[in-house]
């Protein structure tokens, strides 16, 4: 055939323009695409010589080739797969986003179907290259055409391309690109693996490149005739999990990762159903330095077919575990997916649920079984997972169960449902108390009745315990109650005895409370007798559904600022310094000791004084007198 020049199909200047400069944001994604066709046409070749072994001819090896020309500043990508002929070149070259692949996967029945899935779409991909290259050339010969058969496609892609009948021996296609000015970036054998590593590594065939060496004479790198396979040729999360072994696993963690770690836990599952999806996720042994930055984007990468599409797909998982790492392939995602896509898919949405429910599970596999990795879980990981009460309804239950916090039973690692075994009789309530630290929890003088009676209370002492419980108010019908919040009412597990000599006191120390009120009206709400303390004098509580103390000093620490309440003042009328605070004779010295009496309840409950000077020179006075 003489070379004939043809128009392309539709409005081809406008169409190359979105799609080098609107469709893809990262130019190298131009060799993902050209590699990514080249292995579907060697995918269609094996598809079709199922029925024509002879396709095969003498090449049974199916490949991809990268290499390029420094002079001539060329890029050429080869694969020896099923090839086109003339009329096809015309067709699918010819016309923007025309889909052999479709065309192709629509004439396969039966059981071959299924395997075909792995085909990607070619079409709109291959105009990608025009992203760095001013020409393209293709060379073809489809599989099973004589080698006079072949075809050369030419096009700047300004409107027109050109094709000629050519001899090829080989079957296959090479996809030249003449590189535009400003683009020799990727006439660099290192540059060019970098990309096939970030981006087609898991392709199942092997894609070769020319090895180098050193040229003492010019002082570079050379090519040599050996070539060498630059991609893994096996994408891990394809193959069945009886085939995988657990340091394979390992293995392609730290490669995605970048962790030198073992991961503390991985799944990998095919999801099938309305959204077709392969899942491979992973759990850290530690956690990341910006664990906290909660702008960072996750650390799952999506692929579609097995095309690498994008890192840190953040859509894909939700804020709170976005410590987890992983790959997920969709068999149903378009190849040009876009950040804001995957925000409105209805596909993405559901990808998401099921990638959240499978790492939930995980975590549930870990903390039943092997309690003491579950522990250093939570230790690099539990305040984040936290988080997921207040922004994931639908697992807010199965959350629960995976907190652990400390108790007045034990330093670390109680559960809500080891709680709930220790209660006591009668006992409705599961009682807690956020703190700073844990020795200011230990230490706070609200514990002491319940010390006393022998109740367990939890201590919470992450950041995030109070913005937690604002979402968790109950688990399994008990509702949480904070022992630092309203009165003190332990319902059934006080006697009646017991309520009997606490009314009595309160009524003795009717006077005392009236002279307090008086006294600290500009800094206490209320002042009242209780029976929560045993050892100390008096404490700091505030009414239920107020803002605790501890939470407003974390929103000052963040610079924001508290709405300015007043809290309640509870004192022990049985304790030696209330009494004597009852007998003090003098207004002043009165007053003096109810401010001391304030401030150290303050203190204890881990809160700052307004005037400490004050309060040292009250001290003094007290001391000295």
């Amino acid at each position: 055939m003489d070379k004939k020049t043809h128009a392309f199909q539709a409005e081809v200047k406008q169409i190359l323009h979105l799609v080098t400069h609107s469709l893809y944001s990262n130019k190298e994604i131009f060799l993902r695409e050209l590699v990514s066709n080249a292995s579907d046409a060697c995918d269609k070749l094996r598809f079709e010589a199922l029925d024509k072994p002879a396709l095969f001819e003498d090449a049974p090896n199916l490949e991809v080739r990268v290499s390029f020309d420094a002079e001539k500043k060329t890029l050429t990508i080869r694969d020896n797969g099923v090839g086109m002929s003339a009329e096809e070149a015309i067709a699918h070259l010819g016309t923007i986003a025309k889909s052999g692949t479709r065309e192709f996967m629509a004439a396969l029945e039966g059981e071959k179907k299924k395997d075909a899935n792995l085909i990607g779409q070619f079409g709109v991909g291959f105009y990608s290259g025009y992203i760095v290259a001013d020409r393209i050339t293709v060379e073809s010969r489809r599989a099973g055409l004589a080698a006079e058969e072949g075809v050369r496609w030419v096009s700047e892609g300004t409107g027109e391309f050109e094709v000629e009948t050519i001899t090829r021996a080989e079957r296959g296609t090479d996809v030249i690109l003449h590189l535009r000015e400003g683009e020799e970036e990727f006439l660099s054998a290192w540059k060019l693996k970098s990309i096939i590593g970030k981006y087609s590594d898991h392709i199942s065939l092997p894609i070769l490149m020319r090895s180098q060496k050193w040229d003492e004479e010019k002082k570079a790198q050379v090519d040599t005739d050996e070539w060498e396979t630059v991609n893994k040729a096996a994408a891990l999360w394809t193959r069945p999990k009886s085939d995988i072994t657990d340091a394979q696993y390992q293995d392609f963690y730290k490669q995605i990762s970048y962790d030198q770690e073992a991961p503390l836990a991985y799944t990998h599952n095919r999801v099938e159903g309305r959204t077709e999806y392969t899942q491979l996720l992973y759990v850290p042994a530690k956690a990341p330095f910006d664990l906290w930055n909660r702008d960072k984007r996750g650390g799952v990468k999506l692929y579609v077919k097995r095309v690498f599409i994008m890192d840190d797909a953040e859509a894909l998982m939700p804020v709170y575990l976005r410590f987890v790492k992983g790959v997920i392939d969709s068999a149903d995602l378009p190849l040009n997916v876009s950040r804001e896509l995957l925000q409105e898919s209805r596909d993405v949405k559901a990808i998401r649920e099921g990638c959240t429910k499978r790492v939930l599970s995980m975590l549930e596999d870990v903390a039943e079984n092997q309690k003491d990795k579950y522990a250093e879980f939570w230790k690099q990981f539990g305040a984040v997972l936290k988080e997921g009460i207040g922004e994931d309804f639908a697992n807010r239950e199965r959350l629960a169960k995976l907190y652990r916090f400390a108790s007045t039973h034990t330093d670390e690692g109680v559960s809500f449902e080891d709680y709930k075994q220790r209660m006591k009789e009668g006992q409705e309530a599961i009682y807690v108390i956020t703190a700073d630290s844990l020795a200011a929890a230990k230490a706070s003088p609200q514990l002491e009745i319940f010390r006393k009676k022998g109740i367990e209370v939890m201590l919470l002492t992450d950041r995030v315990d109070e913005w937690m419980l604002t979402h968790l108010y109950e688990y399994e019908g008990h509702p949480l109650t904070s022992v630092a919040k309203g009165a003190v009412d332990l319902g059934k597990l006080q006697d009646e005895e017991e309520k009997k000599a606490a009314d009595a006191a309160a009524e003795a120390a009717k006077p005392l409370i009236e002279r307090l009120k008086k006294t600290l009206e500009a800094r206490a709400k209320d002042v009242r007798a209780t029976t929560r303390l045993v050892d100390s004098p008096a404490c700091i509580v505030v009414e239920e559904g107020d803002m605790s103390g501890h939470l407003a000093r974390l929103l000052k620490q963040a610079g924001q600022s508290a709405p300015a309440t007043k809290p309640i003042l509870e004192v022990n009328p049985e304790h030696a310094l209330v009494k004597k605070l009852d007998s003090a004779e003098g207004s002043e010295r009165f007053d003096d000791l109810a401010q001391v009496l304030f401030d150290q309840a303050v203190l204890a409950e881990g809160g700052q004084l307004e005037d400490p000077a004050g309060y040292v020179r009250r001290v003094n006075l007290l001391l000295a007198g």
